[in-house]
């Protein structure tokens, strides 16, 4: 490693080489976005990089080299996959490159690396281990469907997918259901439609929110309404890159008691859903307290055994 670092120094004009930085001078990690549509979004700066950096670690090496060449650069530095199956392994490596001197730019797919996509494991190990670690801004779907979907964009929380397993999902959704705070997700096409029928029944029909698909494409849809209006459109089919913003649950008095909302715990478990699901979600609709609803479902209907 220390070798590496002497013969780069080495280099009477000065001139970075591969084996390391010619002025001794520590390397650094740059996440770096990528478009998450259109490759005119891309900055100069991340044209640059891609001309520039030692090493590239990208997602997909082949949409990462189709994105350079229509951002009229070709890499002239190593390119190296980094996708989720690889990640835990490839990140000593790359830790092994910038110690040994050696720049390391970041690219995934789309959007900024380590939000839903390779890079936190990474990032972790650099700042550990005192590299140093950049950021190229960029475009990111999470920002994009915030701002456009119309709902408030003053505190919001970022879910990522959510789980596949029914009953973690449900789970999830249930502890969600009252979330003061916009709530943005990511999801596959081809679920979507389950999910918002879940999210529905979890978060309560009524919730606010917006399906963003295809966000900076040619075919780029906002679909604005209920959650259950939602559901009921997503069963017809969509297809393409899919972000969904849910409105916050409402910090409000409940006109109903506990034991009213016990009431409708009872029903929509006679629905078919958990006690646990629906309670979260009747206190969440009504802003009540877990446990005040949970209480009076566990005591059972008023003047029960008097």
């Amino acid at each position: 490693m220390e070798r590496a670092r002497e013969r780069s120094r080495s280099r009477p004009d000065g001139r970075k080489d591969r084996d390391g930085r010619a002025d001794g001078s520590p390397a650094t990690l740059t996440l770096a976005a990528a478009p998450i549509g259109r490759p005119e979004d891309a900055s100069p700066r991340l044209a640059r990089a891609l001309g520039e950096a030692s090493i590239v670690a990208a997602e997909d090496s082949r949409r990462l080299r189709r994105l350079a060449s229509a951002l009229g650069v070709r890499p002239t530095g190593r390119v190296v996959s980094y996708y989720d199956a690889v990640e835990a392994t490839r990140t000593p490596q790359l830790l092994a490159e910038l110690e040994a001197g050696r720049d390391v730019l970041l690219v995934t797919d789309a959007g900024m690396p380590g939000i839903s996509d390779p890079g936190y494991r990474l990032v972790a190990a650099a700042a550990a281990a005192g590299v140093r670690v950049t950021v190229l801004p960029g475009p990111s779907a999470v920002t994009t469907a915030l701002a456009i979907s119309g709902l408030p964009t003053d505190r919001f929380v970022f879910e990522g997918f959510p789980p596949r397993r029914a009953g973690e999902r449900a789970r999830r959704f249930a502890d969600l259901a009252a979330e003061p705070r916009t709530v943005v997700f990511f999801e596959s096409p081809r679920r979507l439609a389950v999910t918002l029928t879940e999210l529905a029944g979890a978060f309560g029909a009524g919730r606010r929110a917006a399906v963003c698909r295809e966000l900076t494409k040619t075919h780029e849809e906002v679909l604005r309404g209920s959650l259950g209006d939602l559901a009921d459109r997503a069963r017809a089919g969509l297809l393409g890159e899919v972000t969904i913003v849910i409105e916050g649950a409402k910090r409000v008095s409940s006109l109903l008691t506990p034991d009213e909302a016990a009431e409708q715990v009872r029903g929509r478990e006679q629905a078919g859903e958990s006690r646990k699901t629906a309670i979260a979600a009747v206190a969440g609709e009504h802003g009540l307290p877990k446990r005040a609803v949970y209480d009076a479902v566990v005591r059972g209907p008023a003047g029960a055994g008097s």
